[in-house]
């Protein structure tokens, strides 16, 4: 919900050179020396990098601030062999087991930049699949805004694709709030960051008020927040989407929702970030006697001498009067009557114009202010993912944070995560809700009948009896709700069981 003109900053920080995430493959250099030696094991870790030895022999490498937020962090990955793709879930395990020995709060830093920040809790929500693999960061209090961040090894982008993912789920109904995604340099203060703190990308959903669901991809230039100039919309249901953000080195991008794009095109055609290539010519002038009219009137057609085309005439049956002084009255005029001869307005008929030459088109010459800038897109330093938001109504989660400049590693990564639970928690919501239905029209069912027995009560006499009913019949409907809540979770535990089975044979 922070629109660009919030944080006009000043100039942004001096580029630097590209740390280690910046470079192709999973080649890591300390100081000019390469220190990569094919991934190392897991004692031996170079800046953020961190290998897993799989049973293949071979290292797969990831990084410590892994790829789902729940007790782990954020991830930010290399790019990925072939080979190295068939063992992504257990390294996604192995990542994941091994950051719930350690918890989310000494990774992520609380702003106090404003000592009402709101508080974000670990939690997986009403509805999910796993109680505890689903657990993310969620929004606690209500018209707040919050402001937590956390740090990892400076990388650039630079001659590299760079893709921003990340899940949010917005269960409680969000009705005016940002569920987006901040990259900052490594110059920010993160117990000093605020709405106006300088990033270089935003990226998420951005929802105020009916049918005001933007996508938000804000990108920085030069000092400059540009957003997109098309109307991306982003999901409004409570169901848990999966968002992605592609900037590749040629300035071309891609945005995707759950996995399938929703548009892409070029950095310079889709952002305003350069004067245009092409303007108007100054000197350039419409000729005079340029016609435009597709079809003018008939100039050889005539109006029939018969036209009527007086609606109202004099009454040739009024008379003057006999007492009609025109010295002191004036020229009598007589009374007007409809014609009933009239015939409406005469107008010529419309042909096509013989000497139509189309409509004018103002030349274009190349713009002397423009020029290309390959830097457009590039990031150095990039060191802090943050959530810098404002919710009226809070309770969304984020999870499953991945930085990586592997397309189509994220999209696994995005299919691993993401794809598992959104079928299961769409059964378990749609049921979560069906019972809440159900106790809000049981609810309603026994306020008519209080009221009715009330007013049939007229002296008075049972309503300690009512109060004692009423008290009896809601334990029963919680206990009944429980017992069904119970017994639909077990369902869908099973088919999820029953699917695993399938995965292992």
């Amino acid at each position: 919900m922070l629109s660009p003109g919030k944080n006009r900053p000043g100039q942004m920080p001096e580029p630097k050179g590209p740390g280690p995430a910046g470079l192709s493959r999973a080649q890591v250099q300390t100081a000019g020396e390469d220190r990569s030696g094919g991934c190392r094991s897991e004692e031996a870790r170079v800046g953020p990098w961190m290998c897993e030895n799989s049973s293949s022999g071979s290292a797969i490498c990831s990084v410590e601030l892994e790829l789902s937020v729940g007790d782990k962090g954020l991830a930010l990955a290399p790019r990925f062999g072939p080979q190295h793709r068939k063992n992504i879930s257990k390294t996604i395990n192995n990542i994941q087991q091994q950051q719930l020995k350690n918890g989310w709060t000494k990774r992520w830093v609380q702003s106090k930049h404003q000592s009402d920040y709101g508080q974000f809790q670990l939690a997986s929500g009403k509805f999910y699949q796993d109680k505890e693999r689903d657990k993310g960061l969620q929004t606690t209090e209500d018209a707040k805004f919050y402001a937590l961040s956390t740090r990892f090894k400076p990388f650039s982008n630079e001659n590299e694709t760079l893709v921003v993912q990340f899940s949010v789920k917005h269960e409680q109904g969000i009705d005016c709030g940002g569920g987006y995604v901040k990259l900052f340099p490594a110059a920010l203060n993160q117990e000093d960051m605020h709405s106006e703190s300088q990033y270089y990308i935003m990226f998420g959903p951005d929802i105020c008020g009916f049918g005001n669901n933007r996508l938000q991809v804000i990108l920085s230039h030069k000092g400059k927040y540009h957003e997109n100039n098309k109307t991306l919309k982003c999901r409004i249901n409570k169901d848990t989407h999966l968002y992605t953000l592609i900037l590749r080195p040629n300035a071309t991008y891609e945005v995707k929702i759950d996995n399938q794009k929703v548009t892409s095109g070029g950095l310079e055609d889709d952002w305003d970030f350069l004067p245009p290539k092409k303007i108007k010519d100054p000197y350039a002038r419409k000729p005079r006697k340029w016609d435009e009219r597709q079809q003018i009137e008939d100039p050889d057609d005539k109006k029939p001498e018969d036209w009527e085309d007086s609606e109202f005439i004099p009454d040739p049956d009024a008379k003057k009067p006999d007492d009609w002084n025109e010295a002191m009255d004036g020229v009598w005029e007589g009374p007007l009557i409809p014609n009933v001869k009239y015939m409406g307005e005469w107008k010529p008929r419309i042909i096509d114009n013989p000497n139509y030459q189309g409509e004018w088109i103002h030349p274009e010459i190349d713009n002397p202010k423009y020029r290309p800038d390959p830097t457009i897109g590039h990031y150095h330093n990039i060191s802090v993912l943050g959530l810098d938001l404002w919710q009226v109504k809070s309770g969304s989660i984020f999870d499953n944070f991945l930085l990586t400049n592997d397309e189509e590693f994220a999209e696994e990564v995005g299919n691993m995560t993401w794809g598992l639970r959104k079928d299961v928690e769409q059964q378990w919501r749609e049921l979560y809700e069906e019972m809440e239905k159900q106790k809000e029209a049981e609810e309603t069912k026994k306020k008519r009948e209080k009221e009715r027995a009330r007013q049939e009560d007229v002296w008075g006499l049972d309503e300690e009896d009512e109060e004692d009913a009423e008290e009896d019949d809601e334990e029963e409907a919680e206990e009944r709700l429980k017992q069904e809540g119970s017994a639909a979770r077990a369902s869908l535990d099973q088919k999820e069981a029953h699917l695993d089975q399938k995965d292992e044979l």
